[in-house]
């Protein structure tokens, strides 16, 4: 009989040796199960074909082309990827719904000798479990927003919690983005991976204990908060982080090296803000751009954009502030000390 799970949490705790995603490629890399290894039963293009069969011909034609084409892929990564488990390996296997290319490539391992199950349901089982925590339900959790303005290194002091056993939530992390218009670190996720991470973190925290989440818009990058995480985090009382605009600079000017080493796309990326701030300040970016005067550049976008955007944004939410901490320097050591500090306010929450 396939495993079937009832939460998010089950799925997690499945307790076998490996999850095998037999999906298609291009379904793997949209979203997956976490920790899953992809062994697909058919490519890309060998779905696409089978599919057309399906709805042009017959379903016993597709069926035909498909059981041959599973046959030669499973023979693959048999030998490519199985040939050193021993007898009392336990894979897991699941497809998009649980049906017959997960069925087929559990039926081969179980006639080899591995016990070998499937998901009841499929991937659509754990997405509906997903959708189900982040749509549907409150979150459990109980959030404390870390907040403070722009290059008061927020992120690195959050990354520092979680260091020191505190529950965090890393959006930025998850989203693979910084937060802000110069905030992209590589290719993001796509939002049903998101989802998954986020999900997927939080079944694993502990709902009796706060969990620290950095303060965020209901969008970071192209990836949209899930309604009631963001919910949660309107109504979650916030620490705010304070440090001298001197400090912010010098932290801003290193966190982001990686933006300021290509200036050409740092000029495209301010061009936007056009809009909000006026030609003569975006073209005084320019010139310090130009200039390659990334401190200068640094205090002007936090004076004239951040700092105005921030407090905007603040004046609209209602929230509960259960301290200020300050620091004078944002290197290591004040990073640390900021979040020991942070560490002994959550504690006793």
């Amino acid at each position: 009989m396939p495993q079937e799970f009832k939460t998010l949490a089950d799925l997690l705790a499945h307790g076998f040796d490996t999850v095998i995603d037999v999906r298609s490629p291009a379904e793997f890399a949209e979203d997956h199960i976490p920790g899953a290894v992809s062994m697909p039963a058919m490519s890309n293009d060998e779905r696409a074909r089978v599919g057309t069969i399906y709805k042009q011909i017959s379903p016993f034609e597709a069926k035909k082309v498909g059981a041959a084409i599973v046959a030669r892929n499973v023979a693959s990564h048999i030998d490519r990827h199985m040939q050193q488990k021993n007898g009392s390996w336990k894979p897991l296997v699941y497809c998009w719904r649980g049906g017959q290319r997960s069925g087929s490539v559990a039926i081969i391992l179980k006639q080899i000798g591995w016990r070998t199950d499937t998901i009841q349901g499929g991937y659509q089982t754990y997405r509906r479990l997903v959708h189900h925590a982040l749509y549907d339900n409150e979150i459990p959790h109980r959030f404390i927003l870390l907040d403070g303005n722009t290059g008061t290194a927020k992120t690195d002091v959050l990354k520092k919690l979680a260091a020191m056993g505190v529950q965090t939530l890393d959006l930025e992390g998850m989203a693979n983005h910084r937060g802000s218009m110069l905030g992209a670190i590589g290719d993001q996720p796509s939002q049903k991976m998101f989802e998954s991470r986020i999900a997927c973190a939080l079944a694993q925290l502990d709902p009796a204990k706060p969990v620290l989440v950095e303060a965020e818009s209901s969008k970071i990058g192209k990836m949209i908060v899930p309604p009631m995480v963001w919910k949660a985090m309107c109504a979650a009382p916030r620490v705010d982080i304070s440090a001298p605009l001197e400090a912010r600079v010098e932290y801003l000017t290193r966190a982001y090296d990686d933006v300021t080493a290509a200036p050409r796309r740092l000029k495209t990326l301010i061009q936007p803000l056009r809009t909000f701030r006026g030609n003569e300040t975006v073209d005084q970016w320019e010139k310090l751009l130009e200039a390659e005067d990334f401190p200068a550049l640094a205090a002007s976008l936090i004076i004239d954009h951040y700092d105005p955007a921030y407090n905007k944004s603040r004046s609209v939410h209602d929230f509960t502030l259960l301290a200020t901490v300050e620091a004078d320097k944002l290197d290591e050591a004040g990073q640390t000390r900021l979040a020991e500090q942070i560490a002994e306010i959550v504690s006793s929450r």
